[in-house]
C-alpha cells in the first residue's frame, strides 16, 4: 500500500516538470491503461498513471479558464463579485473578482484587478467595471519568482487594470472584511496591520520594512497565518482535553481521546475559516486532520504514513499545489522533523529538542530553499528559537481572544492593545538580528551541485555516530561555494533583464561587471530591489565596477539607489547626473571615452546639444571579437541623426531599440547605417505608451531584423563575441507559459 501511495505521489508531481501537457486523447487513454494493469497486481504503475492523469486534467482545466488570446489587451465592461480581502497600497486598490460576466464573451471565473486611485472596495460587493484585460503573465528572469506559475496555482485566469466602475450592491456575508476593518481601527500600539496578518492572514497592513525584517530572519510564517498557527491551536485544544482527563476533570462517560482529536480538529477548522480557508490553510487543516486520525486509530503504521497520506490528499484536492513554494517548505519541514526524531534511541531534554530542531530544520531546508530560488535566512535558527514560542504562546492567545471579545467593551480592545505591544517588541528584536545577518540570496548552481549538497544535508540529519555523517559538512558546502564558470577573455556576457516598462542590461567580462540602467521605480514599486538585485545575486555578481545610467528617467534609473545600497559600486556615470539622487555621486558621460576590459572594448557617446533627458542619454558601444552591441537609452531621431556622424556609426550586429521602440526613435537612417542583424526591445506587456509602435516594428521587419522582445521572450541572454543567437527565458518551456511565438 505504501508503495502504491508513493507511486501516486510521483504521478501527481510529474506534470509540474513537463514542458507541455499531453494531448486530450492521451489523458483519456492513461487511466484506461491503469485500470487494465490492476488485475495483474501492478498497483504502483496503475497508481502512477492515475496520479499523472489527475494532475494533467486539473492543470488543463486551469489553463482552459484563462482569458482568450483575442481579449488580451481589450477593454471590456463586466460585472462580478469581490472576493477575499481587498488590499490598498500607494493609492492602488487590488482585489480579486469572481463570477465575472460580460456581454462580449466568456470570462475567467477568477480575475485579479488593480484600480489606481480607486474608491474603497469591500469583500462581497458586486461591481460593474470597465477593465483592460490581460492574460496571466509576469516578468520572467533566470531563477527568480515565476509570477505566471503563481497565478495559475491561484486559479487566476486574467489580470487587469480598472478604468471606471460603479458599485451595484453592498457587501453580504463579508464578516472577514468587517473583522479586518475593526482590527485596523483598534489601538494596537501601531501594530494593527500585524494583528490583521496574525489573525486573518492579511499581510497588506505590513510595511516594506516589516516584510524585509521577516524575510531576513526567516519568520514570515509567524506573522501570516501558516500551518504552525493551525497546528498550535489544535495542539492546545488536544492537550487541554488530555490534561483534564489526566487529572480526573473530564467526564468519564465521554472517551477523552476521540473528544480531544475531534475538538482539536474543530479548532483547526475554525481558525482556518477565520483565515479565509485559502490553499495554505486548507493544506494545514488536511495535515492536522490526518495526524489526529493517525493518533486515534493508526499509530501502529508509523509516523511517515500520515505525512505521505497528507501529501497525496493535498495534491488530489489541488493538483497545482506543487507550484507554490509553501507546499514544498511545509512538507519538507515536517519530513525533516520526522526523519530526525523518528528513529532515535533515547530522549533529549526539552530544551535540547527545541534548539536542535531549529538547526536541523535550517540544514534540511537549505537545499529546498535553493531549489525554489528563495532567500536563505542566516539568522533563521536563532530568530525562530526565540520568536516561535513568543508568538505561539504569548502573542497569539490574546490576539485571538481579543478578536472574539471585540463586541465586549474595553475587554477585546485591551487584549488587542496588549498583543500589539508584544508584536512591537518582537519586531524590535527581529530588527536587531536582521541588521547583523540579512537574508542571503544564493547564486544559481547546477543540478549536480544541488544533488551533492542535498546528500550532505541528509547525512547531517542522521544521528551522531552514523558512519559517513561527518562528510555532510563538505558536501553541504558545495551549496555555499559552488564552482563558477569563468568567461573566456575577449567575450562579453550580456543579460537584458525583464523589468517591464524600463531597462536594465548586465554586461560581464572575465573580471569586470557593468550595469547599464537599473530598472524602473514607480512609487513604492521598485524593480531595482525586486528584480534587478535578486537577478544580480543569482548571477553571482558581488560588486559592480561601473553602473552606467543612460539618463535620469524613473524607468531607467529608478532602481539605481536600491542596487547601490545593496552592492558595492565603484563608479556611477550618467547622461543626466543632476536628475539623479545625490547619494549616487554620479559622474557625467564623456563622449568618445573608451576603455578595455579583458579584451572587450567599450566606448561612450552623448549628444552635447541635447534639450531633454531622453536626448541626453549616454550611449554605450560594446565590441567583442568584432561583434558589436549598441545600447542607446531613450535617444530620439534628432539624437540619432547626430550619432550617425560619430565613430559609433559603424556596422553593428545588435541594437538595443531606442526608447523601447517609440515612434520618435529608430529612424530608417539609423537602421540603414548600422545595418544590425537583430534588435533588443525592453518594455512592459500592454504598456500605456504603445511601445513598440507598429510603424517601428514594420521598419525592423523591412530591414529583416530578428526581434527579441522582453514582453514576449522574457530575459534575454547573449554572449557577445561568439556570433551565436541568444537564449531567452521563455525557451525554457513550462506548460503554464505561453510559447515565445505568442506576440502580445
Amino acid at each position: 500500500m505504501r508503495t502504491g501511495m508513493m507511486a501516486l505521489a510521483v504521478g501527481l508531481l510529474a506534470s509540474v516538470f513537463m514542458p507541455a501537457l499531453p494531448p486530450v486523447w492521451l489523458m483519456l487513454l492513461l487511466p484506461i491503461a491503469g485500470l487494465m494493469l490492476l488485475p495483474f497486481r501492478s498497483y504502483p504503475l496503475a497508481f502512477l498513471l492515475f496520479g499523472f492523469t489527475w494532475a494533467c486534467v486539473g492543470a488543463q482545466w486551469a489553463l482552459n479558464d484563462r482569458l482568450p488570446v483575442k481579449l488580451d489587451g481589450e477593454t471590456r465592461w463586466l460585472e462580478g463579485r469581490v472576493v477575499g480581502l481587498p488590499q490598498i497600497s500607494e493609492g492602488v486598490v487590488r482585489f480579486e473578482l469572481a463570477d465575472a460576466r460580460s456581454r462580449h464573451g466568456k470570462l475567467p471565473p477568477l480575475m485579479r484587478l488593480a484600480w489606481y486611485a480607486g474608491p474603497p472596495v469591500n469583500s462581497g460587493e458586486r461591481w460593474r467595471l470597465a477593465v483592460k484585460l490581460k492574460r496571466p503573465g509576469g516578468l520572467l528572469n533566470a531563477d527568480t519568482f515565476d509570477y505566471e506559475a503563481w497565478l495559475l496555482a491561484q486559479r487566476i485566469g486574467a489580470t487587469g487594470t480598472i478604468k471606471d466602475g460603479q458599485r451595484l450592491s453592498e457587501a453580504r456575508w463579508a464578516w472577514r472584511d468587517s473583522i479586518r476593518q475593526r482590527l485596523l481601527e483598534v489601538d494596537a500600539q501601531g501594530r494593527a496591520g500585524a494583528l490583521a496578518a496574525l489573525v486573518l492572514g492579511d499581510g497588506s497592513g505590513l510595511s516594506r520594512e516589516d516584510w524585509q525584517i521577516l524575510q531576513d530572519t526567516g519568520t514570515v510564517h509567524l506573522l501570516v497565518i501558516s500551518g504552525q498557527h493551525i497546528g498550535m491551536l489544535a495542539a492546545v485544544m488536544y492537550l487541554l482535553v488530555a490534561g483534564l482527563a489526566r487529572y480526573g476533570l473530564w467526564p468519564l462517560r465521554w472517551p477523552w481521546l476521540p473528544w480531544a482529536c475531534g475538538l482539536a480538529f474543530a479548532a483547526a477548522l475554525g481558525y482556518g475559516l477565520l483565515a479565509g480557508f485559502d490553499v495554505p490553510v486548507r493544506r494545514a487543516c488536511v495535515m492536522v486532520g490526518l495526524v489526529l486520525l493517525w493518533r486515534l486509530r493508526f499509530r501502529h503504521l508509523g509516523a511517515w504514513w500520515p505525512l505521505l497520506l497528507a501529501f497525496n490528499c493535498v495534491l488530489l484536492l489541488d493538483p497545482l499545489a506543487s507550484l507554490r513554494p509553501g507546499f514544498w517548505l511545509s512538507f519538507a519541514a515536517v519530513a525533516v522533523l520526522v526523519f530526525t526524531f523518528g528513529g532515535r534511541l533515547g530522549a533529549w531534554r526539552w530544551w535540547q529538542t527545541w534548539t536542535r530542531a531549529q538547526w536541523l530544520i535550517a540544514i534540511g531546508l537549505c537545499p529546498v530553499l535553493m531549489a525554489l530560488n528563495l532567500p536563505i535566512s542566516l539568522s533563521g535558527p536563532l530568530a525562530n528559537l526565540l520568536a516561535v514560542p513568543w508568538v505561539s504562546l504569548v502573542v497569539l492567545p490574546p490576539a485571538l481572544l481579543g478578536t472574539l471579545l471585540l463586541p465586549v467593551p474595553y475587554v477585546g480592545e485591551g487584549l488587542l492593545w496588549l498583543s500589539g505591544g508584544l508584536i512591537d517588541w518582537l519586531f524590535q528584536g527581529l530588527a536587531l538580528i536582521a541588521g547583523h545577518w540579512p537574508a542571503w540570496i544564493a547564486p544559481s548552481i547546477p543540478m549536480w551541485a544541488l544533488a551533492i549538497g542535498s546528500l550532505g544535508a541528509v547525512l547531517l540529519l542522521l544521528p551522531r555516530g552514523v558512519p559517513l555523517r561527518p562528510l555532510g559538512w563538505p558536501l553541504l558546502l558545495v551549496l555555499v561555494v559552488p564552482p563558477r564558470e569563468r568567461l573566456d577573455a575577449g567575450l562579453a556576457d550580456i543579460w537584458q533583464l525583464d523589468v517591464g516598462q524600463g531597462l536594465a542590461i548586465l554586461i560581464r567580462t572575465r573580471h569586470h561587471t557593468l550595469l547599464y540602467d537599473a530598472g524602473p521605480r514607480f512609487g513604492d514599486f521598485d524593480l531595482g530591489e525586486r528584480v534587478v538585485l535578486p537577478a544580480l545575486r543569482k548571477l553571482s555578481v558581488e560588486k559592480l565596477d561601473l553602473m552606467l545610467l543612460s539618463h535620469a528617467d524613473a524607468d531607467h534609473a529608478g532602481g539605481a539607489l536600491a542596487v547601490a545600497r545593496s552592492l558595492k559600486v565603484d563608479r556611477v556615470i550618467s547622461g543626466d547626473p543632476p536628475g539623479l539622487p545625490a547619494e549616487l555621486n554620479a559622474e557625467a558621460c564623456e563622449s568618445a571615452r573608451q576603455w578595455h576590459w579583458d579584451g572587450v572594448s567599450f566606448q561612450l557617446w552623448q549628444w552635447s546639444d541635447a534639450h531633454d533627458s531622453n536626448q541626453r542619454s549616454c550611449v554605450l558601444q560594446i565590441e567583442a571579437n568584432g561583434e558589436r552591441l549598441l545600447l542607446t537609452g531613450d535617444i530620439d531621431t534628432h539624437a540619432e541623426r547626430v550619432l550617425l556622424e560619430s565613430p559609433l556609426a559603424v556596422p553593428t550586429q545588435w541594437l538595443q531599440a531606442p526608447h523601447h521602440g517609440s515612434r520618435s526613435s529608430s529612424s530608417m537612417a539609423l537602421l540603414k547605417a548600422l545595418n544590425p542583424d537583430a534588435v533588443l526591445i525592453s518594455r512592459g506587456h500592454g504598456n500605456s505608451f504603445g511601445h513598440p509602435h507598429p510603424t517601428v516594428l514594420a521598419r525592423y521587419r523591412k530591414q529583416g531584423l530578428r526581434i527579441y522582445d522582453s514582453a514576449v521572450h522574457g530575459a534575454i541572454h547573449l554572449q557577445l563575441g561568439t556570433f551565436k543567437p541568444p537564449r531567452t527565458m521563455r525557451q525554457q518551456r513550462r506548460f503554464w507559459r505561453d510559447p515565445p511565438a505568442f506576440a502580445r
